[in-house]
Formats: C-alpha cells, sequence, structure tokens
C-alpha cells in the first residue's frame, strides 16, 4: 500500500485576478508547522510578483478550519529554550510580510480561526467568516507570551478592552461577536462564503489597481502612525494615480458610458 499521509503545506492557485493561499493541514485544522510559516512569505512575493493577480485570498483547506494557528506538536522541540526565538522570527516574518503586502488581501475564514491563525487573519485588510467560525488567541491557556508585535493589528480591528478580554481570557469567541466587536467586516452562511469572498474579491480587482493600492497605503499609514504620518509619500501615491494612463481610462470610460479597463499603470 503506497503511504497516503499528506504532507502539511501551504499551496498558492491562481484564478485569473485572484490568488489563493491555501493551508493544506486537514488532519491538525490547519495548523501551521515551521515549514508553511517559512513558505508564506516566498508565495506572497510570487502573487505580487505577478501582474496579473489583483487580490490575494488566505483560507484553509475543507471548512473546518481556517488555521488553529501554530502547530503545538512542534512547540516542544521547536518553540522552547534559545530555539522558541528563532520560532517566533518565522511568524513575525509571515505576519510583517502579509501586512506589508501592496496588493489588496482577504482572509475566508470556515470554522476554527485561533491563535496564529487569527494572526493572519488580522494581517489581512478584509475578513468573511462563515456563520460557524470561531475566534481566540489562547496564548494565556499555554503559559505563552503573545508578542508585542502581533497586538498591533488587533488593536487595529477592536478597541482595546476587547483585545484585553480576548488575551486574558483566551476564550474563543463566535462570529457575531466577532463581528460586533469589528474582528470581522461581515458573517456569511457557510454555504455562500466562497461565492461571496470570490465575488468581494472580482469587485476590488475590477477597480483601478494604482487607486486601490494607493488607498490601502494611506489607511495603513495613518493607522500605524497617527501622530506621525509620512504625508509627503501619501500625496506622492495620489499624485501618481492622478497622472496614471488609468485614470485617463477611467475618464474616457464614463464619457462614453461603458465600463473602464484598467491596467495598473
Amino acid at each position: 500500500m503506497p503511504n497516503l499521509i499528506q504532507t502539511p503545506k501551504l499551496q498558492l492557485e491562481s484564478d485569473c485576478e485572484i490568488a489563493w493561499i491555501i493551508a493544506d493541514n486537514p488532519a491538525r485544522m490547519n495548523a501551521l508547522t515551521a515549514g508553511m510559516w517559512k513558505a508564506l512569505p516566498h508565495l506572497l512575493a510570487e502573487a505580487e510578483g505577478d501582474d496579473a493577480i489583483r487580490v490575494i485570498v488566505l483560507r484553509g483547506a475543507g471548512e473546518r478550519a481556517f488555521s488553529t494557528g501554530a502547530d503545538i506538536s512542534e512547540f516542544e522541540s521547536a518553540r522552547t529554550g534559545e530555539k522558541a526565538a528563532e520560532y517566533d522570527s518565522l511568524n513575525h516574518a509571515a505576519f510583517s510580510t502579509l501586512s506589508a503586502c501592496t496588493k489588496p488581501t482577504i482572509s475566508m475564514i470556515h470554522g476554527f480561526c485561533l491563535g496564529g491563525g487569527l494572526g493572519l487573519a488580522l494581517a489581512t485588510d478584509i475578513r468573511l467568516a462563515d456563520a460557524k467560525a470561531e475566534f481566540s488567541i489562547p496564548a494565556a491557556k499555554l503559559g505563552l507570551g503573545y508578542n508585542a508585535r502581533w497586538v498591533r493589528p488587533l488593536l487595529a480591528a477592536v478597541p482595546p478592552s476587547r483585545a484585553k478580554e480576548m488575551l486574558f481570557t483566551g476564550r474563543r469567541f463566535k462570529a457575531a461577536e466577532a463581528a460586533e466587536m469589528g474582528l470581522v467586516n461581515h458573517v456569511v452562511e457557510g454555504r455562500n462564503l466562497e461565492e461571496t469572498t470570490r465575488v468581494l474579491a472580482k469587485e476590488i480587482a475590477a477597480n483601478a489597481p494604482l487607486t486601490v493600492r494607493a488607498a490601502k497605503q494611506v489607511v495603513d499609514e495613518i493607522t500605524r502612525h497617527p501622530e506621525t504620518p509620512d504625508m509627503a509619500a501619501l500625496d506622492a501615491v495620489i499624485a501618481a494615480c492622478l497622472n496614471s494612463d488609468d485614470y485617463a481610462e477611467g475618464r474616457r470610460a464614463f464619457l462614453e458610458k461603458r465600463k473602464p479597463h484598467f491596467q495598473g499603470r
């Protein structure tokens, strides 16, 4: 009999203008191994470098989990003592690369979204969840310190009191409560989640890429540096939109009463 055990992996699939990055470890609820954390920045770079890709979507394989976070079975060998800092650096590289993407990113969240899985979701621009999704940061239940660098995207999504509640209790929040606190943008019935995500991604992809990227940069810069945003850099990206071929195409399309065909330049 052949060995049918599947190696946990991240995979990148392209569907016209949408890139799907899929956590494929269903036997462990799409938990992320060290190898998967290490692969994410490379897959993101591949999607960023493909001019045909307009939107990047993260999801888990199947419908039981987006991701239950870092694979705890590796902690004893890879996340103790001196190795803990090395493992955290893999996490941080994944989070920071995802946060720094210039293309819009969406998390499509089926089922469990826990720990590092929630950290990844928070690093994306938009989060859609099915009605049965559950969210938590269980660090307090493991005795694990939650890295301060990963709290910033949490605070960008929810008020400080809610962030403290999540971190202090480690409990799981249902989808409706997650939406109420701002953790997710929309809650969708499970059978409609993929199609809703696809429709949203296509709606974004149909718009002028330079304008979408400028909007993303503006929001991120003002959110991350509210007291000292780099206004010169933000003015430059807005000016680039005004001087672009896409802006000329948008004006022509409006006058000709047709849909514009944007090229991202």
